[in-house]
């Protein structure tokens, strides 16, 4: 799957319309001037390096945190129904996290994590449509978004460090002693953690089933080939965007869909 100039666009206002509805001052200030600042290369970041996983695709990532600020506000509402107790948290600590979960994903303050691959076998046998910037110290994913916030003046809480650093759940070994627990007093205090968790898996399993072009790729591997020339495709259709985001980011998106 790819995205056109227009999803792009509305995506990008979508997600800076979240923080306008959901964060309060001063963040909102903050967060808006760190996204804009950044914005060229924001709005065309992937949200995974491998067309197996979700999100592979320019714009992908901005779609991907759109979708589970979405999912973080229903799953919350599924939790009150439930019965659980909703007064350890705000919504703006909900979506705040949500809007920053995957914020290490963009790599470092002068590099970006995932660099457009240029080899041909590996994308079209492998679906390595992206390939990891060497230039970028390994941190895991969510300690780089803590990192980068705090690294940008932006203050989060207690309930905000925690989602955001376990929302991988169990598929994250380091996780275990915040989703198992043995005594009461190690078990987390705000319901949080786990609704972030779950929003966030449910948006990557959405993206993974809609967006895959199969599971098997050694066997049949078709979106690689196809990616080139829909990109080539849309380089005029793209110009849209770029005048609503200045030519800076017409430049990156010139050089990101060029051969």
């Amino acid at each position: 799957m790819n995205l056109n100039a227009e999803q792009i666009s509305s995506n990008w206002e979508a997600f800076l319309g979240n923080i306008e509805t959901h964060i309060s001052s001063p963040r909102k200030e903050k967060l808006l001037d760190y996204y804009k600042s950044n914005s060229d290369r924001f709005v065309l970041m992937p949200a995974a390096a491998n067309v197996n996983y979700h999100n592979c695709f320019p714009g992908g990532y901005v779609e991907h945190v759109n979708r589970v600020v979405k999912a973080a506000l229903e799953v919350k509402d599924m939790w009150e129904k439930f019965g659980a107790d909703m007064t350890t948290f705000t919504t703006e600590e909900l979506v705040f996290s949500a809007i920053n979960h995957d914020l290490g994903k963009l790599g470092d303050s002068a590099n970006d994590l995932y660099i457009p691959s240029n080899n041909d076998w590996r994308k079209k046998n492998l679906g390595e449509h992206y390939s990891y910037n060497k230039e970028v110290g390994f941190m895991t994913i969510p300690d780089r978004s803590l990192f980068l916030l705090q690294e940008a003046g932006i203050s989060y809480s207690m309930n905000e460090m925690l989602a955001i650093r376990a929302h991988d759940g169990l598929y994250d070994d380091s996780n275990k002693a915040y989703f198992i627990s043995r005594i009461p007093e190690s078990r987390p205090k705000s319901v949080i953690i786990f609704i972030l968790h779950q929003a966030d898996f449910l948006a990557a399993e959405v993206e993974r089933h809609v967006n895959a072009p199969t599971r098997d790729v050694s066997k049949n591997f078709t979106a690689a080939p196809k990616v080139a020339a829909q990109a080539k495709a849309k380089t005029t259709a793209l110009g849209k965007v770029a005048e609503k985001k200045g030519d800076g980011l017409k430049n990156i998106m010139d050089s990101f869909f060029d051969d």
